[in-house]
């Protein structure tokens, strides 16, 4: 009988655990089949060329450490999941469900509006974790999105870096990492020369037999790329690090230095190796040794200085209370001495939640149904590319571009060169030859890619990178701007006009994005494609002649692609006023934001007249609470009561009395962190009033 007994306690305790469990999984499942349901077609575009584009490598880690951080916070989620409600009006305690729900209608609203943008795709995952946020807010409360916060916030590495800055900031750890090699291989008595070029800073060693060995220290040699994914894992390591703020910020003090000075050194041994071995060795080292061997070397390093130099906290003395105690038989679900929680509060699906959950699954079906694709799909020439062992080939170049009246079309050359550099599948070059001799040739450049990160912006290559490097712009500016091409689906086009300051050769540039399904031998690939229409012009004065020529000629292409996919009127009507909606919902948002702590604020006012109304003794308990330092567990605050008040008391009746104040709404009981344990501590609600201060 007794057996059975505890069989059926222990059946009741592992099926209440089970449905508490349920209930988390169901809520953090629904947040994240809706981010992955709106976000599909940014991972796919963002995952698929991620192996073969070094400024996007890193992001295959952030999933991995975005779970690895998850789930050092799970005690502390846990444990926040249901706070108290106590003592708040009715838009207080929904407060966090209206918050969450206006964060997320302004990221899909800017969401909408970077659909129709030139660079939609960084303003899709920039808005990932806004709505990330605004789900947890929903579904959970602020308290658990307070102890994920940094987990959230390290999902805008997702985000693919932005071409402008990437080179800008690549190109200048270029300069610098080549004039201290420089220096370096010149200090250990090996003749070398520095010299400044358009495709980057070139070393030039003199090998013991008098042959000349040239070494360019271009985008891809900067450490860059290293770099980036090092700034990930540096502030995962400060992050997790204990200790005050002090000693996370010098992790990051010291770790991005440290990483260019290793860099550095790659380079320079890189330059001895080619020295001593020839090119071809050096060059197989370099690609050994390249960004993301780089980054785990100087990973490692990083954690072994910190776990030196970083002086670890002092492990938490065992409670005497807790190891004595049998948690089960406790009085209360948690520890009067240290705070540790012996029991998880109850977590209960109500009818709110599901109303949550259901609202949430039909708000995102219906934004399915009107989502358009990140950038504009069409369907790509019919059979014009094919697989080989030698790569992506071109079995039909002229079937890529259409015929345009007035123009001959001709196939010009396929830049290979430029493909091995860039990543790209195939770089084609076209030229449309026009009847009229007044009308400029229109070349086209046409760039297939596994993903638009590899396909580079031109104001990028000619104005950006040259500026990082410290040296002036490789052009002259006459005009840049974006034009729309197509109405639906919406598409712009960015036109560039620049003239060369080495020469009088002028250029007008037209370009854009867009995805293409090309027809390969029977089977259908996405990839990305990149189209620029070149004109040649004299000067400044003929920019707006040749703009007006590619116009026309751009939009012809872009229909001659057939895009797959149209929006529909509530598509475009979003799109198109999404700027101003979004901007509306931001400021009803900083309004709800402001309102509750307006509110806050007022309540606690209301507060301190209802303490003036207590005996002395329950006052001498509120200044008891806030003259205990953290952690202000029940034991801590007898011990203070009873030296304020001269009175004996146990903790039971200082736990009994706290009760009372929290019913009354002075004092509340929060979950702080405890080297990532939670542990529940009293908190006085009007520690910041003057008559409670020592």
């Amino acid at each position: 009988m007794y057996l059975f007994v505890q069989v059926k306690k222990l059946s009741t305790i592992a099926s209440m655990f089970n449905r508490q469990l349920l209930v988390v999984v169901l809520k953090v499942s629904v947040i994240v089949i809706a981010v992955i349901a709106l976000y599909f077609q940014d991972f796919e575009i963002l995952f698929s060329g991620i192996l073969t584009t070094e400024s996007t490598f890193h992001i295959l880690a952030v999933p991995l450490i975005f779970a690895f951080l998850v789930y050092r916070k799970r005690k502390m989620v846990n444990a926040s999941l249901q706070p108290s409600e106590i003592h708040k009006s009715t838009f207080q305690r929904y407060s966090s469900s209206i918050i969450g729900t206006a964060l997320c209608a302004v990221a899909m609203l800017v969401y909408w509006y970077g659909s129709n943008s030139f660079t939609p795709l960084e303003f899709h995952m920039a808005t990932l974790p806004f709505l990330t946020a605004g789900l947890i807010l929903i579904l959970f409360n602020p308290q658990t999105l307070k102890h994920l916060v940094f987990p959230v916030a390290f999902l805008i590495f997702l985000t693919p870096p932005p071409s402008e800055i990437l080179f800008s900031v690549g190109s200048a750890l270029a300069n610098f990492s080549a004039v201290a090699s420089n220096a370096f291989i010149n200090v250990f008595g090996i003749s070398a020369s520095l010299i400044s070029s358009d495709v980057g800073p070139i070393i030039t060693i003199l090998r013991p037999d008098n042959t000349a060995i040239p070494f360019n220290v271009n985008v891809a040699c900067s450490g860059i790329y290293s770099l980036i994914g090092f700034t990930l894992f540096a502030l995962v390591i400060a992050y997790i690090t204990s200790g005050k703020l002090r000693n996370k910020l010098f992790i990051l003090a010291i770790g991005i230095p440290f990483m260019i000075t290793l860099n550095i050194i790659r380079i320079t041994v890189i330059l001895a190796i080619g020295y001593s071995y020839g090119e071809a060795l050096a060059l197989e080292i370099f690609h050994s040794i390249g960004a993301t061997v780089l980054m785990l070397i100087g990973t490692f390093i990083l954690l072994g200085i910190s776990e030196k130099i970083i002086k670890k906290p002092a492990p938490i003395t065992p409670c005497p209370t807790c190891t004595t105690a049998d948690p089960k038989n406790a009085e209360t679900h948690f520890c009067y001495t240290c705070g540790k929680i012996f029991k998880s509060s109850k977590n209960r699906l109500t009818r709110l939640d599901v109303t949550k959950i259901a609202s949430i699954a039909i708000v995102t079906i219906l934004l399915l149904s009107i989502q358009a694709p990140t950038f504009a799909l069409t369907q790509g020439p019919a059979e014009v590319l094919s697989k080989t062992v030698q790569g992506l080939q071109v079995s039909n170049q002229k079937n890529m571009l259409p015929d345009i009246d007035g123009y001959i079309l001709r196939y010009s050359y396929r830049d290979t060169d430029y493909e091995q550099t860039s990543g790209n599948d195939a770089a084609l070059v076209y030229v449309y030859i026009p009847e009229d001799d007044s009308k400029f040739p229109i070349w086209v450049a046409i760039q297939i890619g596994a993903s638009p990160t590899a396909q580079h912006r031109w104001e990028t290559c000619l104005i950006n990178t040259p500026l990082a490097r410290g040296s002036p712009a490789r052009v002259t500016q006459f005009a840049f701007h974006n034009v729309p091409i197509s109405d639906n689906p919406p598409m712009s086009g960015r036109f560039f006009a620049f003239q060369y300051t080495d020469s009088k050769n002028a250029q007008a540039v037209f370009y854009w994005y867009q995805t293409a399904t090309f027809n390969m031998g029977g089977t259908f690939q996405k990839r990305s494609v990149m189209i620029s229409l070149i004109t040649y012009i004299g000067n400044e004065d003929m920019v707006k002649d040749a703009e007006n020529q590619q116009i026309p000629v751009a939009k012809t292409i872009n229909s001659y692609w057939q895009p797959l996919i149209t929006w529909s009127a509530v598509s475009l009507a979003i799109s198109q006023n999404s700027l101003i909606l979004s901007s509306v919902t931001a400021a009803i948002l900083v309004l709800l934001i402001i309102y509750t702590i307006y509110l806050d604020r007022n309540g606690k006012r209301s507060l301190l007249t209802l303490y003036h109304k207590l005996s002395t003794q329950d006052q001498l308990l509120i200044i008891a609470v806030n003259n205990v330092d953290n952690p202000s567990s029940t034991e801590a605050i007898a011990a203070e009561y009873q030296k304020l008040s001269s009175l004996s008391v146990t903790k039971q009746y200082v736990t009994q009395k706290l009760k009372e104040a929290e019913n009354n709404g002075l004092v509340r009981q929060i979950v702080k962190n405890s080297q990532d344990n939670p542990i529940l501590i009293w908190k006085s609600q009007l520690k910041n009033e003057a008559i409670f201060q020592k």
